[in-house]
């Protein structure tokens, strides 16, 4: 099962001798509407088809229409001149059914890399988030645009089918949910179930039509260095703190040649969250890889591991080193800080209301 073959990873690794000086580190409201507003507003992104009739008898609406920062949901049951229109609003309770659905997924589906499919889910939160621009207001979760083939074309966003298709039977079966609000859902569901520190959830999100489609190019260039890390994530609001605290990410998952071109893993437990990116980072040493591919570095001691330009960057820089250096000895502040960042990055550009409030999940796995 992949919570096992986690475990089994940082247990592993406990045994096993140190790379360099490198530790790991273990451890029922009525409205009205209009009919425009309805039908705009109930598009779905993957299917054109209608919704399917459940054996209950229930028709659903699958667009939501965010009201108090959550979500006013239509379905019809019965049939003909019988049939009834009512509202569902989900409650915290309703999201937590479907964090479990995920959470089991998890579970049960180990056919990924390194058995667990949670990394990509965080990287679809990740670059369906990352596009945001605080100038224009554009871009951001809220949308789900990556549906379409403008956005899931691009380059940055290669291999993110296989998030987007294993999230599939969770919205079949919870059709009330936006694939905006589920597709962040799956990514704090990931890191929370990947040991990660507690990430609060607020939902809201509509998705979109082709047309809100971003350009490409808002997402980071791994070949690059720091000044184009400050232009990215500058324009989206963040500063150098939280621009170091977000690379941790890189704990988690590996690179693919038939993707991004690069190769390997940043750590030797890249299903679950660690500070271990940092410390390797540090601590390691790091050489060009000797290939026909991009250039990126790997470690010097069992090369197998990798580093991108743009992770190699942030110990490069004076003011991007002191936070790899603080995360680096304390894997506590990260989490702390991850955590933070991460909400703020997956709220970028959701048009909340002010009376709507982060709810916090349960794990499965504690």
């Amino acid at each position: 099962m992949a919570s096992a073959t986690r475990t089994f990873a940082r247990s592993a690794i406990r045994s096993t001798p140190s790379t360099s000086a490198f530790k790991t580190s273990t451890r029922n409201t009525a409205f009205t509407f209009s009919r425009q507003t309805f039908r705009q507003q109930s598009r779905r992104g993957f299917a054109s088809e209608a919704p399917a009739k459940s054996s209950s008898g229930l028709y659903w609406g699958v667009g939501a229409l965010a009201l108090g920062g959550a979500g006013y949901y239509i379905y019809t049951q019965g049939l003909g001149s019988a049939s009834e229109t009512k509202v569902f609003v989900p409650k915290q309770e309703d999201y937590q059914k479907v964090y479990n659905e995920i959470a089991s997924r998890l579970e049960e589906k180990d056919d990924y890399d390194d058995g667990s499919y949670g990394p990509v889910l965080v990287r679809l939160a990740w670059h369906a988030s990352g596009t945001y621009d605080k100038e224009t207001g554009t871009g951001g979760s809220n949308g789900a645009t990556m549906r379409f083939p403008p956005e899931g074309s691009h380059g940055a966003n290669a291999g993110l089918a296989a998030a987007r298709d294993f999230l599939e039977p969770v919205k079949a079966k919870f059709p009330w949910i936006t694939y905006s609000d589920l597709w962040i859902l799956g990514g704090v569901c990931a890191i929370q179930e990947m040991q990660g520190p507690t990430i609060p959830y607020r939902p809201g999100r509509l998705d979109k039509d082709i047309a809100a489609c971003t350009p490409d190019g808002r997402l980071p260039d791994a070949t690059q260095g720091q000044d184009h890390l400050r232009k990215i994530f500058y324009r989206m609001g963040f500063d150098d703190r939280e621009i170091v605290a977000l690379s941790g990410g890189h704990a988690l998952g590996r690179c693919h040649t038939t993707r991004s071109g690069f190769d390997g893993p940043w750590t030797f437990s890249p299903t679950v969250v660690t500070n271990d990116f940092y410390k390797l980072l540090l601590n390691e040493k790091w050489n060009w890889r000797k290939w026909d591919g991009p250039k990126q570095y790997e470690d010097k001691t069992t090369k197998t591991l990798m580093m991108l330009p743009t992770d190699v960057a942030l110990v490069k820089d004076k003011q991007f080193k002191p936070w790899v250096e603080k995360y680096a000895k304390d894997e506590e502040l990260f989490f702390k800080d991850f955590a933070g960042v991460i909400v703020k990055l997956f709220e970028l550009g959701v048009p909340f209301t002010d009376s709507s409030e982060r709810m916090v999940f349960k794990t499965t796995t504690a």
